[in-house]
């Protein structure tokens, strides 16, 4: 095997083995691993190249401990080292909804690079309490927050569920459906 195809198949296997991850370590996560992750979120494709979005960056404890009270859900917010709120603009539909989509998978793709656990949590009502403690402006859609942290040993020692996915034969419809 050549050098490409093995790192293209070290690649698919990280692809492969992301998965959302709710328990965290007290391990604080460095500056630049959240500044890499960062310049993901900056590069990420949107419709018409508008990025759509303004993110905001939580690492105060307190603050990710009162937007996950506020939630009342148990929200794994209030875990994380930290947290990105994603503030959409609310102006373009489905296309918009995309991007948001597009932008949260790759924050996720980005830790797992480094090693580094991302869990996507949905506000229910629109983010009012996370727009609120955050001063986010009203007309922003908020809907959306990724939290980050080093996996606690409990996230790590569950293993992976074989039957968690369809077969490709399920999946997969060839030339006609």
């Amino acid at each position: 095997m050549d050098d490409n195809n093995a790192s293209a198949k070290s690649k698919i296997a990280m692809l492969r083995n992301v998965r959302q991850v709710r328990q965290f370590s007290s391990e604080r996560v460095p500056r630049e691993v959240i500044d890499d992750i960062l310049e993901v979120a900056r590069w990420t494709g949107s419709g018409m190249n508008k990025q759509p979005w303004d993110l905001v960056l939580v690492r105060n404890h307190d603050t990710l401990q009162e937007i996950a009270q506020a939630e009342n859900q148990n929200s794994h917010v209030g875990r994380a080292d930290f947290a990105i709120i994603v503030a959409m603009q609310g102006e373009g539909g489905a296309i918009e909804t995309f991007d948001e989509a597009r932008l949260t998978e790759r924050l996720l793709l980005a830790a797992a690079a480094h090693g580094v656990g991302a869990g996507i949590w949905w506000f229910r009502d629109g983010g009012a309490a996370a727009k609120r403690i955050l001063g986010i402006p009203e007309d922003r859609r908020v809907r959306t927050a990724v939290s980050f942290g080093y996996p606690s040993e409990e996230a790590t020692a569950r293993p992976k569920r074989k039957d968690a996915r369809k077969s490709i034969s399920e999946l997969v419809h060839e030339e006609k459906y």
